[in-house]
């Protein structure tokens, strides 16, 4: 059943500003496995941060960087939790969560949907 739906929009270049204005931002918003990557790609794990902490309706108990964004073989993203964040989703019952993500013209968006184990 679906306990949660979340998306965020990031405009790109106005995130590149940020992290050049405040450098210090890597560390607190990304997981070590992600801060290597182009600022493109950060864009849209940030807003696929941002948008898993809309579908789970807040964020208590959730740390930037205990939510890390993987890839399957396939190349799908998918969440890699840890931390108080792992055992906060799995407090909350939720046993799923299903992410996409893109980026072009200058945008990055992620789509998140949260899943608890019941029937509907």
């Amino acid at each position: 059943m679906i306990v949660g739906i979340g998306v965020d929009l990031v405009d790109i270049p106005r995130f590149e500003r940020s992290l050049a204005r405040t450098p210090r931002l890597i560390e607190r918003l990304f997981a070590p496995g992600e801060r290597g990557l182009k600022s493109h790609s950060l864009a849209a794990r940030y807003a696929a941060k941002e948008a898993l902490i809309k579908a789970l309706g807040g964020s208590d108990g959730l740390h930037w960087t205990d939510i890390e964004v993987a890839s399957e073989p396939s190349g799908r993203p998918v969440f890699a939790l840890s931390g108080e964040t792992a055992e906060t989703v799995h407090a909350r019952g939720i046993t799923a969560v299903h992410l996409s993500l893109t980026h072009d013209a200058g945008m990055a968006a992620a789509y998140v949907i949260a899943e608890n184990g019941a029937a509907s």
